[in-house]
């Protein structure tokens, strides 16, 4: 199993402002570098980790417990945060960490069904036991479905053409493994693009967001971590692609811009100031020394909020 790389992990631990007995909560364990991170910084404190996926746990406990026992891995989608935490009596916490990249293991894993450069059977549930696959999703979606989610979820310049052939192909057999739709979408678009960019990666990036129904899930999962931030809390979100990014900058400006009628005045009233302040008005992005040394990193963008009051 190739050793998966933490994108901006010090960016990202360091903007947490963890003390000693902070209560934090990783929304994205994976395998763990963010969450061994987190523990050997909150000695006295206590850290929730959630993952829906069996290895990434199994791989993860081992490494936590090397460090310490003040956590507890909770096998959940991150969109039942709240619930899943007040079944253990927490209502507030510290820092709330989410990293929205899949895995270098899951991606590597052949038979995850994640990647386009490997072949296994069309799959890339998050969870094994999730019922939607990508092979119900290729084999089972309408025209005009599949079109849908290439265009929002893939941002796919070739929507259509590539929708077009895959109901094609699949009536006269069904779609089974990824390099078998890998070699369908290579058929409806032109060889120039193919020559720039891997053809297959916008179609597959849009299935896997179908499949785990991911931009749903953070909207949900992201103004249930506002709520239980302390004050002077902190949510971190690393993100990978331009919708995701989207959904967490309109979510911060929502909570952090001021009124346009009051910003001006040397001192704002009370009741316009918000609960929330941009830790950092920009995104923060991976410095060279990293996109060297893990190419992967290079759509990474973190963004940072934290209660004020």
């Amino acid at each position: 199993m190739e050793k998966h790389i933490s994108v901006l992990l010090n960016e990202s631990i360091s903007s947490l402002n963890l003390k000693e007995n902070s209560i934090v909560v990783d929304c994205t364990l994976g395998y763990g570098g963010h969450s061994s991170n987190i523990l050997e910084r909150i000695k006295k404190g206590y850290l929730f980790a959630f993952d829906q996926d069996s290895e990434a746990i199994r791989h993860s406990t081992g490494r936590l417990q090397s460090i310490g026992t003040n956590f507890t891995i909770i096998k959940s989608n991150f969109v039942n945060l709240e619930s899943e935490l007040a079944k253990r009596d927490v209502f507030k916490v510290d820092a709330i960490m989410f990293d929205l990249g899949v895995s270098s293991p899951q991606l590597d894993t052949a038979e995850r069904g994640f990647s386009y450069h490997e072949d296994s059977l069309l799959d890339m549930r998050m969870d094994k036991e999730a019922k939607l696959s990508a092979y119900d999703v290729v084999n089972n979606y309408s025209k005009e479905e599949l079109v849908r989610i290439f265009e929002d979820y893939g941002e796919a310049k070739f929507a259509r053409n590539i929708a077009s052939k895959i109901v094609a192909y699949r009536a006269t057999k069904k779609i089974e493994t990824t390099l078998e739709l890998v070699e369908i979408i290579k058929t409806a678009v032109p060889l120039k693009f193919r020559l720039n960019k891997h053809p297959a990666k916008q179609i597959f990036q849009a299935i896997r967001i179908e499949v785990n129904d991911e931009l749903d899930v953070l909207e949900k999962a992201l103004r249930q971590a506002t709520k239980l931030l302390n004050v002077n809390g902190r949510l971190a979100v690393i993100t990978f692609h331009s919708l995701e990014d989207r959904i967490v900058k309109n979510y911060f400006k929502e909570l952090t811009e001021i009124d346009s009628k009051v910003k001006g005045l040397p001192e704002i009233p009370q009741e316009y100031l918000k609960d929330f302040k941009l830790v950092y008005n920009k995104a923060i992005v991976p410095s060279d020394k990293e996109l060297e040394e893990n190419p992967r990193s290079r759509s990474a963008k973190l963004r940072v909020i934290e209660r004020i009051k």
